[in-house]
């Protein structure tokens, strides 16, 4: 069968050199497999290796893994060729869109210049190398670090599942160098969310609100529907990535999420505000797709939060407030509730019906 043939290969000693001539398989750009001639140094002439008998040694060891019956030619194929190739077109077919743009640019970034190593001769020693390098030239966190290590493993258990290698995953024991420490999140505190809500114009004020008090993702925010709202909690279904309807990131996450009192209250001025839809999208832009919040937040909300004395964390660090320990996830205390409501009506009437222009009610910040 071809590229599981044995061989010996030609053992010949040129100057203070032993060197191999053997063949061995070679994928191609059309996907054909041809056999070509190849030379390998083996060693030097001297103590270590200095006969014949001793360059044979080496030899055999060198051409074992070209020889072992469970070698195909596909595994000479590079790393580049079969991560662009094969991995991340299955990647994108098979994952959320999300997931295949994070892993492209992961692969673009750190891997892609160090790709030309063959699947074969790939060992968990090139792994932790590369590893090494990344997290010396990148400065990067551990986190990051680990990502990297995972989206490598899983190409390589690809390529066993599908019969391109027939070894061990060579990234199952590579050791992860240190990286930076990740940086500390910002769970916002009750006193700050008041000072944004009470600064905030509408609807800027209720996304906010929607996503300090329902815990649910920026991109979840952006699939809430009105058709999943009963006024006592919100189901989730749908979250938007960029463009992408994708269903939410886990099993838990589709799931009816409590709407506390002020919430409730403001999601109905909202509604009233947006002319009493009964479906669609809760926070849509003016072309009727989900609202850009990054974009709201870049226009309207770090403005207004800054001039308020607030600094502004993300979205991620907002939803946070939901998990902190003084507030389960997902849920929040009706007595903070009752307080915030409180806090929100001295000397805020009017300002949930100014600036009616900006965010859901006609801001292009928002498209």
């Amino acid at each position: 069968m071809k590229g599981t043939r044995h061989q010996e290969g030609y053992l010949y000693r040129k100057g203070s050199l032993w060197l191999l001539r053997y063949y061995d398989s070679e994928f191609t750009a059309d996907g054909s497999v041809r056999r070509v001639q190849k030379t390998k140094k083996l060693a030097e002439v001297g103590p270590e290796c200095p006969n014949k008998t001793a360059a044979r040694d080496l030899a055999r060891e060198f051409l074992e893994t070209i020889n072992h019956a469970r070698k195909t030619p596909e595994s000479t194929m590079t790393l580049t060729r079969f991560i662009e190739d094969l991995y991340l077109p299955f990647v994108e077919e098979r994952k959320r869109i999300s997931t295949f743009h994070g892993y492209r640019n992961m692969w673009k970034l750190y891997l892609k210049p160090r790709g030309e190593i063959t699947l074969r001769d790939f060992r968990t020693a090139d792994g932790e190398r590369i590893l090494e390098s990344i997290a010396k030239e990148g400065k990067l966190t551990s986190t990051t670090l680990a990502h990297i290590k995972a989206f490598l493993s899983g190409g390589f258990r690809y390529a066993k599942r599908k019969g391109v290698i027939n070894s061990e995953n060579p990234m199952r024991d590579v050791v992860l160098p240190l990286g930076k420490p990740p940086g500390e999140t910002h769970a916002y505190s009750l006193e700050e969310i008041t000072q944004m809500l009470n600064v905030l114009p509408e609807p800027a004020a209720t996304i906010v609100a929607a996503a300090a008090f329902t815990g649910a993702r920026k991109s979840e925010v952006r699939g809430f529907l009105w058709e999943n709202y009963d006024r006592e909690q919100i189901y989730i279904s749908q979250s938007f990535w960029r463009g992408h309807a994708l269903e939410p990131k886990t099993r838990k996450s589709k799931a009816p999420v409590p709407v506390v009192a002020q919430l409730a209250q403001r999601l109905e001025l909202h509604r009233s505000l947006s002319g009493n839809p009964a479906n669609g999208f809760m926070f849509p832009s003016p072309a009727g797709k989900p609202v850009n919040m990054d974009a709201l937040a870049r226009d309207v909300v770090v403005p207004l939060a800054t001039k308020a004395g607030v600094q502004w964390h993300g979205w991620h660090d907002l939803s946070s407030r939901a998990c902190n320990k003084s507030v389960p996830a997902r849920r929040i205390r009706q007595d903070d509730s009752k307080d915030l409501a409180a806090r929100e009506c001295r000397g805020n009437a009017g300002l949930l019906h100014q600036n009616r222009g900006l965010g859901c009610h006609g801001s292009d910040a928002t498209i």
